[in-house]
């Protein structure tokens, strides 16, 4: 059973489909269903595909693949599934071959929470490719993929891929891998305030919070993000 919104908008990206041949944008699935946000759209296809309607393809942008339609779409008899594929099959003009972009592997070491704190740092699962003009300075690097909607007003979305730089120092007003009482790692903006530290969201749904110097241990910061469609 889908919501009225989660209907709307498989409706939408039907509609465009079969006018286009390629699925709308975020920002036009935004203002068809007169949200707010991107990441409300982003909520409603999570959705879709958890409940099989459709699926992403990673690393591909604006790339979906419609699994089944309800029986509240009106579609003649005989659908099947077919790829649409939004980005342009020729690269951009300036595009860099691929082996010239120095891509550099990065352990991909479990998920951070962009919202209530929920785990540790793991230890290193598989790896994730990254452009080496995407590391800052020297240092060792990793990635982590974002649960929760803290951050979004950031621009760091749930399911993002976040680059960190390791380390333990951060400025002010620095995004970056906090670990909490030893136990809770969590992704948030930095601030010292006299002997206290600040994590601070970027969603005003998410309050400050604020802990004692010696109980936040920082781990790393941001440098780069990594989004798929």
């Amino acid at each position: 059973m889908l919501t009225k919104k989660q209907l709307e908008l498989l409706k939408f990206i039907d509609a465009r489909v079969r006018r286009d041949g390629v699925p709308p944008s975020f920002d036009e699935m935004k203002e068809a269903l007169n949200l707010r946000s991107k990441s409300g759209i982003h909520r409603l296809i999570t959705a879709l595909e958890e409940r099989g309607f459709i699926r992403r393809l990673a690393h591909r942008a604006r790339a979906l693949e419609i699994i089944k339609l309800p029986d509240a779409l009106d579609r003649p008899s005989g659908f099947t599934p077919r790829l649409i594929v939004g980005d342009k099959t020729d690269p951009p003009a300036n595009a860099l071959p691929i082996e010239s972009i120095n891509a550099i592997e990065l352990p991909m070491v479990g998920r951070i929470a962009a919202g209530v704190p929920i785990e540790a740092i793991s230890d290193a699962q598989h790896s994730v490719t990254v452009p080496g003009d995407m590391l800052s300075g020297s240092g060792n690097h990793y990635a982590l993929e974002v649960k929760g909607d803290s951050m979004i007003d950031a621009g760091i979305n749930d399911g993002d891929v976040v680059v960190i730089r390791e380390g333990t120092t951060a400025n002010n007003g620095d995004i970056v891998v906090a670990l909490v009482e030893d136990h809770e790692a969590t992704l948030k903006r930095f601030r010292r305030k006299g002997s206290a530290i600040a994590l601070e969201a970027a969603n005003p749904a998410y309050e400050t919070r604020l802990f004692r110097d010696d109980q936040v241990k920082v781990q790393g910061r941001l440098v780069g993000l990594i989004r798929t469609y």
